[in-house]
């Protein structure tokens, strides 16, 4: 499954910081009616994703209704991203065949 969509940077202060973009729910309930073939638990989702010249592995949180991208330092840096910024952010998702 591949997903496209822009979303703002944003910072959580957590007793881990880092910055998330949040998925639009749109594509959120794309992701959603696909979970169960790919999460491998607590709802947590395995992407890859594409931002600029960047491609990393990662996972989508759950949160409020659809799901959070975090994105990783070096990342931020190599694109140049502040909080604030629009980024626009491809996902590729690996569906599994359901159980049978």
């Amino acid at each position: 499954m591949e997903l496209s969509f822009k979303g703002e940077v944003w910072y959580w202060r957590g007793p881990a910081p880092f910055y998330f973009v949040t998925i639009p729910a749109t594509q959120g309930a794309k992701i959603k009616a696909v979970s169960a073939q790919v999460t491998y638990g607590w709802g947590v989702i395995p992407v890859t994703a594409h931002l600029g010249q960047s491609t990393w592995t990662t996972s989508l949180f759950p949160k409020d209704g659809s799901y959070v991208l975090p994105i990783k330092k070096v990342i931020r840096e190599n694109e140049t991203l502040e909080v604030g910024d629009i980024a626009k952010i491809s996902l590729s998702i690996e569906l599994r065949e359901p159980d049978i």
